[in-house]
């Protein structure tokens, strides 16, 4: 190999190295403020893209979320020194989503929570849906909108729009029903999530999302410290399976009752059947009226970052679940294993198996109707 060759390879190798590291630095740049890589959630399923979309607002707010499942990734908002800390658990792949099972962050639906052996009556036709927990359908079964790909545009840099459309008969629902939900990031400093559905055929509805909240940003750590109001003289106790009894039980002298703050984990150790059914908090709060996108439901709050957290809707209930079932198995972002009870997840929803107690709010959807409902996530700092 002559010098004249030689030297023409070692600038053709010191331009590859260069491109490498060009490359590389573009790459992090790409990183978003809670350090996820993009490039990770982009594939296709189903023949349809997935990618993730990063929301951002002038209060300096990020909001991660891919279009599989509509699942909030990551959620940065100011602590109390105005460091941006991520307030949700999830997923740094779409690969961990597909793999691991699991609603972080996800869009539920067609029905959040449990249906009573899976059977709805709609006009005197019995429809039969999933079983898939203790002998009930859950959160739409296991091919729910939260294993949905869904169609997305980002109109502008804080607002994310996802389209579904559900078939008739899928899952066991009848009617197509057209779905489109809508995620912004406000000058509040707040999540605003729009739920908006239309129908050709009767059927039920009850959307809501599955974040699971750490306000610490410690996902490695538990919830018992983060204080919790719920604005719900009632709520609706469950049985062994975490089936609703139908009944709407008040919260006085119960570990149910938080009409004034308390931290979540002050009244776990009583000695009380309901905690026992649920494993701890798994329970709907019936929110007290009148509803609507003005007042506070819930607000949770953490001592150590001083992140706080107000919860705005208009539905009826929030179901108040404080991770039971996770164990430390699951990895999550960072590779950080996910322990029990490390989270808390407000879901803002209709009561469980409503279908079947036509003597609370209907969940009921005609066509010509417009579903249309609202929960904001608003924070600050105390």
């Amino acid at each position: 190999m002559n010098m004249k060759h030689l030297a023409s390879l070692f600038a053709s190798t010191a331009v590859l190295a260069l491109a490498a590291t060009m490359s590389c630095s573009q790459n992090k740049a790409q990183l978003t403020k809670s350090g996820l890589d993009p490039d990770k959630f982009t594939d296709t399923i189903a023949g349809k893209p997935v990618a993730l979309y990063t929301l951002t607002n002038s209060e300096g707010l990020e909001a991660c979320i891919t279009n599989f499942g509509g699942r909030i990734v990551s959620l940065m908002v100011p602590d109390r020194d105005n460091k941006l800390t991520d307030v949700v658990l999830g997923h740094d792949s779409l690969a961990d989503y597909i793999n691991i099972d699991g609603n972080f962050g996800a869009i539920i639906g067609r029905y959040g929570n449990r249906i009573n052996h899976g059977r709805i009556t709609i006009d005197s036709v019995e429809y039969q849906l999933p079983i898939n927990d203790n002998g009930h359908s859950l959160h739409g079964g296991p091919v729910g909108f939260h294993n949905r790909v869904w169609d997305a545009q980002q109109p502008s840099d804080s607002v994310l729009v996802l389209k579904l459309l559900s078939p008739d008969g899928e899952a066991g629902y009848p009617g197509n029903l057209d779905v489109t939900v809508t995620y912004t990031l406000g000058a509040d400093r707040s999540l605003n999530i729009n739920y908006e559905a239309y129908t050709d055929k009767p059927t039920i509805v009850n959307l809501t999302n599955h974040a699971y909240f750490n306000l610490s940003g410690n996902m490695g750590g538990d919830i018992l410290g983060e204080s919790l109001w719920i604005d719900a003289d009632a709520y609706t106790p469950i049985d062994s399976s975490f089936m609703t009894t139908g009944e709407i039980a008040p919260v006085d002298n119960t570990p149910f009752d938080f009409r004034r703050t308390k931290t979540i984990g002050a009244d776990l150790s009583l000695p009380d059947v309901q905690l026992q059914n649920g494993k701890g908090y798994d329970h709907n709060f019936v929110l007290n009226g009148p509803l609507h996108t003005d007042t506070p439901a819930a607000t949770l709050s953490d001592p150590s970052t001083g992140i706080q957290m107000e919860v705005l809707t208009d539905q009826p209930g929030i179901q108040l679940y404080i991770g039971n079932f996770l164990d430390g198995k699951v990895k999550g972002k960072q590779g950080i294993a996910y322990p029990f009870r490390s989270a808390v997840c407000l879901e803002t929803q209709h009561y469980p198996d409503t279908p079947n107690k036509p003597e609370w709010p209907s969940v009921r959807l005609e066509p010509g109707q417009h579903y249309l409902t609202q929960t904001t996530y608003r924070f600050s700092n105390i």
